[in-house]
């Protein structure tokens, strides 16, 4: 499988949290090459089956990435301009000059701007403006904006997908569309593999606004093993490094109190028996991920968590490296096919608490 021009699509794809119509059919068209079932379900996840060789009933395995991205919303119209909230989490300081598509009644292409520094007091020009003193901007009069867009009218930044260097891409909702190009890629590994277990692969929705994706979907799955696959922060100048990932070393494979220590013992091995390049990244508390939402779903699943390495989380400008993205797909194809009886028995072993392996 080819991950950069599914990448593409999907980066360029609006799909701001609750408004994910427009990635489904993108979704399901690459899952459905690989898979032996995909649908969606009524919040709007797309679910992928394929089928594992032994005879029914099968232990499963999901896994999970979240197909939205942060956005805005319109909250007034004013003199012909769009006042704004924000979706999901962004920050302002990132927002001034953005282009932006306005999806009213028809897509409108627009810029977010502000009053100008020279009329601002000194006390102001210091300091980043809030959201409140935002406005997007159509170009058009106030009349026609009137009819064309209204309050709750979703906002999302306009950003072209761009290949940079050595296989280095940058671009908008990468966060965490990457994981879902990384499942595609598991999924076309496991195509060519035997493997015992069910797999699920699933997109999720609202992960941004809240994890309603993956508490619903797995609530509905209950797999023996359940992974989230996310982005975790690239390291940058100026960024601690027992905070950061580095790029282009593999995916970061975490252990802590959101992880099952035979999960994370389990992906270890199969990171090292393939010889894929990875790293460990220590989460003492909940991770904000949708392995959160998975680990505590009805009575429990045991769940673990791959971060892909990306830097400038949550800006239009969000940049990795592809072969993070493949090394992660073929991390979860290789722990998969080693899944069987053995590791479902020692799932209901008394584990360790936070003990890394």
């Amino acid at each position: 499988m080819e991950v950069v021009p599914f990448l593409r699509d999907l980066s360029e794809t609006a799909g701001v949290s609750g408004y994910e119509e427009g990635m489904r059919e993108l979704v399901i068209r690459q899952f459905g090459q690989f898979a032996d079932e995909v649908r969606t379900d009524k919040l709007g996840n797309v679910i992928a089956l394929k089928r594992g060789d032994t005879r029914s009933p099968r232990p499963c395995i999901m896994l999970a990435g979240h197909m939205d991205e942060i956005g805005l919303m319109v909250t007034q119209l004013k003199e012909g301009f769009l006042h704004f909230t924000s979706v999901g989490g962004i920050d302002p300081r990132v927002l001034l000059g953005q282009e932006v598509i306005v999806h009213g009644r028809r897509d409108l292409r627009g810029i977010i701007g502000m009053r100008p520094p020279h009329v601002l007091s000194q006390a102001e020009r210091e300091k980043p403006r809030p959201m409140e003193e935002l406005f997007v901007d159509v170009g058009l009069p106030q009349e026609e904006v009137a009819q064309l867009v209204r309050v709750g009218d979703v906002v999302t930044i306009y950003r072209r997908f761009m290949e940079l260097r050595n296989g280095w891409v940058a671009g908008k909702g990468f966060d965490d569309r990457a994981a879902v190009a990384a499942i595609a890629f598991c999924l076309s590994e496991l195509a060519r593999m035997r493997h015992q277990w069910n797999v699920y692969g699933v997109a999720t929705v609202q992960e941004e606004v809240g994890l309603r994706g993956a508490i619903t979907s797995t609530y509905h799955i209950m797999p023996e093993v359940g992974i989230a696959i996310d982005v975790g922060f690239g390291l940058i100048p100026g960024q601690p490094e027992g905070k950061s990932i580095k790029m282009d070393k593999g995916p970061a494979i975490a252990f802590g109190p959101n992880i099952h220590p035979q999960v994370h013992k389990g992906l270890v091995e199969a990171a090292q028996a393939l010889e894929i390049p990875h790293q460990i990244e220590p989460i003492p508390g909940r991770t904000g991920t949708d392995a959160w939402a998975m680990q505590v779903t009805q009575e429990g699943v045991p769940t673990g968590l791959i971060s892909i390495p990306l830097r400038y989380m949550h800006t239009s400008v969000e940049t990795m490296v592809i072969r993070d993205i493949e090394r992660t797909g073929r991390l979860l194809a290789g722990f998969i096919s080693r899944l069987d009886g053995a590791f479902e028995r020692a799932l209901h072993e008394q584990p360790q608490m936070g003990k890394a392996m």
